[in-house]
């Protein structure tokens, strides 16, 4: 955190802090001198991932452990109170959706245009870079993305969680001829539905443990919803089921749970040629039958993260091509009390889908 006085400043900036397991507390949050690339934020709209709840609960995600006090959030939308002198795009009122992770630009992963793969990569929220629920941000200008006029902020907050749908969407080539399954119906599982529909998926089927998120997910446009069960010893029965609910070829999986059971499924119900993409992060490690997939030519693909996608996410949202409205569930405000309520409501599950704090 920078240092400098508090006199000159109107309001003082606050921000939801991880001081440890299941402990945020807002405090203030000294933002950064703004550069002249740069723009300052003030958030409206920021939805809880399955990562903060992560770090709240564990104080780490996948590789990432938090090792000192950290501002959480990064699905966020807001609007610009300043402009750095050299920012040409946005101007004090512009509405805007934000890419949280600001990559180094040097390195040959962000030159062949795979930035989101750059080990300099600094994300909200990721240890140890600070996220964005705060009453202000700085942000660099070119990853402050302006909202058309029919878009809210809570549907640009939304761009981030959607971006995962699209970018798993680019990297297994969807399109008209391609027939979807999507196993997991939290969040992710929901946007990559959306997405894939979007790409022009003629034909999706959705499978999940829990019939809640089936029943929205048909809601959402789903052809067919499959339950299953959480044993591995059910993975030959599920295939069966979810292939006569198919009812043709399934050409790209999305496992959008990532363990060992999903895994296994989406290996063994794609067609041969066909692609898995590996979305979610549920085991770090996976025991699969992969010889088999491969003696099928399928192949696997991995997703971290998005690039280039909030252009299009934006036109997908004005365009009405996708509307992310219905899995904002639960919204709350921006109080000591609301912050842990909300967070104590998205680890829940139960109805919950995606909880938006309005700021």
């Amino acid at each position: 955190m920078g240092k400098g006085g508090k006199s000159n400043e109107v309001e003082e900036n606050m921000a939801a802090w991880l001081l440890g397991v299941n402990t945020l507390k807002i405090q203030p949050f000294n933002l950064p001198p703004l550069g002249p690339h740069d723009v300052r934020v003030r958030m409206k709209a920021v939805g809880i991932c399955g990562s903060d709840v992560h770090y709240l609960k564990t104080l780490r995600c996948a590789d990432f452990v938090v090792k000192e006090p950290m501002v959480i959030g990064h699905e966020c939308a807001g609007i610009i109170e300043e402009v750095g002198s050299e920012v040409k795009t946005l101007v004090r009122g512009d509405r805007v959706a934000l890419e949280p992770g600001i990559s180094c630009w040097r390195c040959d992963l962000c030159k062949e245009g795979r930035y989101n793969l750059c080990p300099e990569m600094k994300f909200f929220a990721t240890p140890p870079v600070h996220g964005s629920l705060a009453n202000q941000v700085v942000h660099p200008a070119d990853l402050c993305f302006k909202l058309p006029d029919n878009v809210s902020l809570e549907e640009g907050a939304m761009c981030e969680p959607l971006s995962v749908g699209v970018h798993a969407c680019r990297r297994a080539n969807v399109g008209p001829e391609t027939n979807i399954l999507v196993l997991g119906a939290g969040p992710i599982g929901l946007v990559s539905l959306l997405a894939a529909r979007a790409f022009g998926a003629p034909r999706i089927v959705i499978v999940d443990v829990d019939d809640y998120r089936l029943s929205v997910a048909k809601k959402l446009g789903a052809d067919e919803t499959v339950k299953v069960s959480t044993n591995i010893q059910d993975v030959a029965a599920d295939i069966e089921n979810i292939q006569k609910a198919m009812g043709a070829g399934i050409d790209v999986s999305f496992d959008c749970a990532g363990f060992n059971k999903t895994m296994s499924t989406a290996l063994g119900a794609t067609r041969p040629g066909g692609k898995v993409c590996l979305v979610g992060m549920g085991h770090h490690e996976m025991t699969v039958p992969l010889t088999p997939a491969a003696a099928r030519e399928v192949d696997v693909i991995g997703i971290f993260r998005y690039k280039n996608t909030w252009p299009l996410c934006l036109e997908f949202l004005r365009s009405g091509k996708i509307d992310v409205k219905p899995l904002i569930t639960h919204r709350f405000g921006f109080s000591q009390k609301e912050v842990e309520e909300a967070f104590e409501t998205s680890a829940g599950g139960g109805d919950a889908i995606k909880v938006m704090f309005n700021l």
